[in-house]
């Protein structure tokens, strides 16, 4: 068997996450039906991660398995028959034992809040333009996210996590005219966890709590200690690293 990559984006609005799920519409199952069928056998994929329901994907990789020497013209061919809202990028054999879940080394994810009301972002950003947010207080709350491996207080409630544990990269906001963007990396992340991050910075640049509060809400290791999940229409994973 032959084990190609997949490289591709998605606008998540009308799906319920990545994953497949047992009633609901997800990209894996639009992405698995054209494969299955152009490629006239049932394919299955896995992907780098999933993503919840709404949250959008810039790249996102996937691995599958067949026996065909795949075409060119795959790539092309996928596209005309996916919707509108998902495209493939490109399609590349891998190594037999090369994995899109485990061998990735890190993930990227940008968060946007437009502190403006703006019609043209209302599906892409966060519109919390009711109360100013400090970016400054903000980005002192994200440098102490790197003394900690444990989100623990940022992770979904009652879920099949072996381990809350993951190493930070970057955290950081900055602000371009009215919109604000937050950038984070790590090796993993865990279910709902930057979206809980950026719901409890929110409270810090709101002065809801202060920048050094973030210390106890992690230490607590309780999802009730941490913000509101931001929404997840402004969310959108943009990197997942490799060493090909």
């Amino acid at each position: 068997m032959l084990r190609y990559f997949i490289e591709f984006s998605y606008n998540g609005k009308n799906y319920f996450g990545y994953q497949i799920q047992p009633n609901d519409i997800s990209v894996q199952e639009e992405l698995e039906r054209a494969l299955s069928t152009i490629l006239q056998e049932k394919i299955k994929t896995t992907g780098a991660g999933r993503t919840d329901t709404g949250v959008h994907a810039k790249k996102m990789f996937a691995h599958f398995e067949t026996d065909q020497v795949l075409s060119d013209q795959l790539t092309h061919k996928l596209n005309s028959f996916l919707p509108a809202d998902i495209s493939i990028k490109r399609i590349f054999e891998v190594k037999n034992d090369f994995h899109a879940r485990f061998d990735a080394t890190f993930r990227t994810y940008e968060y946007y809040i437009s502190l403006e009301k703006d019609p043209f972002t209302q599906d892409s950003a966060w519109q919390h333009w009711r109360r100013p947010l400090d970016i400054n207080k903000m980005n002192d709350a994200c440098k102490i996210l790197f003394e900690y491996e444990d989100f623990t207080s940022f992770a979904k409630l009652h879920t099949d996590n072996k381990t809350n544990l993951c190493k930070m990269y970057k955290a950081e906001w900055e602000q371009n005219g009215t919109e604000l963007k937050f950038t984070v990396s790590a090796n993993r992340f865990l279910r709902n966890m930057v979206r809980a991050i950026v719901g409890t910075m929110v409270d810090v640049g709101s002065g809801k709590i202060q920048p050094e509060d973030i210390r106890q809400v992690i230490e607590n290791k309780n999802r009730n200690s941490a913000g509101t999940s931001a929404p997840a229409h402004a969310l959108f994973l943009v990197d997942v690293g490799y060493e090909f």
